[in-house]
């Protein structure tokens, strides 16, 4: 702690330290002594928080902070006396005491350690556990070429110790791990479209608790998605929220203390749950045989609805994406034994969802098959051309 000797009328001189209360001798008024801006002046802090440069024999000290002072031990003396060291870690979430704050010109500051931790504030009503996945575009108004940012999003009063699975058939790998103060979103990674069958499958395990005060306690959690990585597609999937200044993409965990469903529903359950909803009083579309042509040892299959479907009344652009999806699985499982057939998805340009999904099923449950864009030429843009291995 910095000190400056105070020249006195008297035989003996007086030592003025950070801490001080003084008053002036030619004016009225006075403060607390904040620091020193040179040997011969002061920094006095008035009632209204201003400091003012003051020359240190034109002030007097009438009260000194002997608070400040660092004590030394009674058994062994220590001869250079120094502010206290930084709490133990069990105390970090502590209020400081703000009259312990010493300051040194000597000191850099940005090398000092953080010893203090405000108290994480608390909701009222937020004692239930939600947690999210946000997913942020960096740039909405290129959804087909931009990156995107994933985040934890802690939305109670409990700090989550959390560890996140991603899944490559029977194994499964760490992706993230650590812990999430209350009411806090913590950044986990900026990744492409081009991993995100890595986000195909995750597992998410957690358990809940405050440090500072007693709490409910919360059973251990693990929850097992499948995230709809189609939704990265559509600009309608990211909105508004309450965690983030542009449109996200939140995918719930964690909602009011329960885990999110782990029930996995095939593309065929999804349609026979929507398509009675959407329109109950119709029959089911006819299907209609997929459009077939071998050309030499080429099997081509025509996804385009209008193709496999004679009418899409009353279906959501999900049910047709799930036909199509539906009709490709029955293709690939007709010849999966079939080693060295080549087939030709024709699913046309558009904004490449149906492409995506294609590639997707094809890595996660026909690794044995090569996969390729189909020749221009003859397709365009709007084919995929898989070859059965094995």
């Amino acid at each position: 702690m910095q000190k400056i000797r105070q020249p006195s009328s008297g035989s003996k001189s007086q030592i003025m330290k950070i801490g001080d209360k003084v008053r002036f001798l030619n004016e009225v008024g006075g403060g607390i002594v904040a620091g020193f801006a040179d040997n011969q002046t002061a920094l006095v802090r008035d009632e209204d928080g201003f400091e003012i440069p003051v020359l240190i024999r034109e002030c007097v000290v009438i009260e000194t902070d002997d608070y400040n002072i660092a004590r030394p031990q009674k058994q062994a003396p220590i001869p250079n006396l120094a502010p206290e060291g930084p709490r133990p870690a069990d105390n970090r979430f502590r209020t400081q005491q703000p009259d312990t704050y010493t300051h040194s010109f000597d000191d850099d500051e940005d090398d000092k350690p953080i010893t203090f931790r405000p108290r994480p504030l608390e909701r009222r009503g937020a004692d239930v556990l939600n947690i999210f996945l946000g997913y942020v575009p960096m740039d909405t108004k290129n959804l087909q070429t931009t990156a995107f940012e994933a985040y934890l999003i802690n939305d109670s009063n409990y700090y989550i110790h959390f560890a996140l699975f991603t899944h490559d058939g029977a194994t499964c790998a760490l992706r993230h791990e650590g812990i999430v103060e209350p009411n806090t979103k913590n950044f986990l990674e900026e990744f492409t479209r081009d991993v995100l069958p890595e986000w195909e499958k995750i597992t998410f395990q957690t358990f809940a608790y405050k440090a500072d005060k007693p709490f409910r306690p919360k059973e251990a959690l693990s929850v097992t998605l499948r995230p709809d990585c189609t939704k990265f597609y559509k600009l309608h999937t990211f909105a508004d929220t309450d965690f983030f200044e542009q449109p996200a993409y939140l995918l719930a965990l964690v909602r009011d203390d329960q885990p999110a469903r782990t029930v996995f529903a095939s593309a065929e359950e999804i349609k026979e749950a929507l398509l009675p909803k959407a329109r109950p009083s119709k029959s089911p579309a006819r299907k209609v045989t997929p459009a077939k042509k071998k050309t030499s040892d080429i099997i081509e299959v025509d996804l385009h609805i209008n193709e496999i479907l004679e009418t899409t009344a009353g279906m959501s652009a999900r049910d047709i994406l799930d036909y199509q999806l539906k009709v490709f699985r029955e293709t690939m499982e007709a010849h999966r034994n079939d080693r060295g057939c080549r087939i030709v998805f024709i699913h046309g340009k558009g904004e490449g969802v149906l492409r995506n999904a294609l590639i997707a099923e094809l890595r996660r449950d026909y690794k044995h098959c090569i996969y390729q864009d189909a020749s221009f030429r003859e397709y365009g843009f709007g084919a995929t051309m898989v070859k059965v291995g094995k």
